[in-house]
């Protein structure tokens, strides 16, 4: 794949020729790839496993991270297991789930709970109730699962397990404004809708996620934004939590995104979300890097 060059801005208020770079720009357009698509339909999701309580179909696979929606029957949910060297964060979108973390208080997550374990976090989940949950689980790309010695581990095509010993396994804190759980109702309630209110939710050296809540109206008009912007560093994704959000991407017709679909869009790929409507909406971002470089249009006069 040829690069081009593009001018960007990196800053984009109060634009002076310092603002201004070359960055790479493919001549082509990223293509998807895998399991992904512009966006990822809930609803489509729900009547292709109308009547199931147990369903999973993974939504993100790149290099950066994975992700999976993920319905489990009552009683159900994943047995005490950690992940090494990744932390791990969920979206709760129905039902309940009771959460056991390592050094935590047992709490149970309702719709809108955004629940995160640290690496080398023993932790364990089930379906509580009498209604299957429906879950989105994202972890960094090609992350370990270790089990306890006495555990029953999933099944992993091509490997078995082994006994193995760990000179140290220490919890790692929950640091950098990170938190066990958080409600969207809380960062909500925190969030002034005179401003886009942008709240790091997950803040790891491997993967971030953002809480962006706002309204359309205090938007500035579209075509100042131009094409909005690209990433050189990976892609990105993200779920809605509230309300709608318009996107344009480049190379497809600019649509409406509803509560619980999933956006995704890879690198050198120019996107531009924005609320929609007349009501508070939200996304939860989501990418590999922590305050990831925005490569913004320069848009012609």
């Amino acid at each position: 794949m040829k690069l081009l060059y593009a001018a960007v801005i990196l800053c984009s208020s109060n634009l002076l020729a310092d603002d201004l770079y070359l960055a790479p720009k493919s001549d082509q357009l990223t293509r998807y790839t895998g399991p992904h698509q512009p966006v990822h339909r809930v609803a489509e999701l729900r009547v292709r496993h109308a009547g199931q309580a147990e369903w999973r179909e993974v939504i993100v696979d790149d290099p950066y991270l994975h992700a999976e929606y993920i319905s489990s029957a009552p009683g159900n949910g994943l047995s005490k297991r950690f992940h090494p060297d990744t932390r791990a964060w969920w979206v709760v979108m129905d039902g309940r789930i009771q959460f056991e973390i390592e050094g935590q208080e047992t709490f149970v997550a309702s719709k809108g709970a955004i629940v995160q374990v640290p690496k080398a976090t023993m932790f364990a989940l089930k379906t509580i109730g009498d209604q299957p949950s429906l879950r989105y689980e994202v972890n960094i790309a090609g992350a370990a699962t270790l089990y306890p010695h006495n555990g029953t581990p999933d099944p992993l095509p091509g490997f078995g397990f082994t006994t193995i010993r760990l000179t140290v396994r220490k919890p790692a804190p929950y640091n950098n404004g990170n938190r066990p759980v958080v409600t969207f109702d809380q960062l909500a309630a925190a969030s002034d809708l005179r401003k886009t209110n942008v709240t790091a939710v997950v803040n790891d050296d491997r993967a971030a996620s953002n809480f962006i809540y706002g309204l359309e109206k205090i938007l500035p008009p579209q075509a100042k934004a131009g094409r909005g912007h690209y990433h050189t560093g990976g892609s990105e994704s993200w779920i809605i939590l509230a309300g709608q959000i318009r996107y344009a991407i480049e190379g497809q017709e600019p649509f409406v995104a509803d509560v619980g679909d999933v956006v995704y869009v890879p690198p050198f790929t120019y996107h531009a979300p924005r609320f929609y409507g007349e009501a508070p909406a939200c996304r939860l971002a989501m990418n590999g890097f922590v305050d990831i470089t925005h490569l913004w249009d320069v848009p012609k006069d």
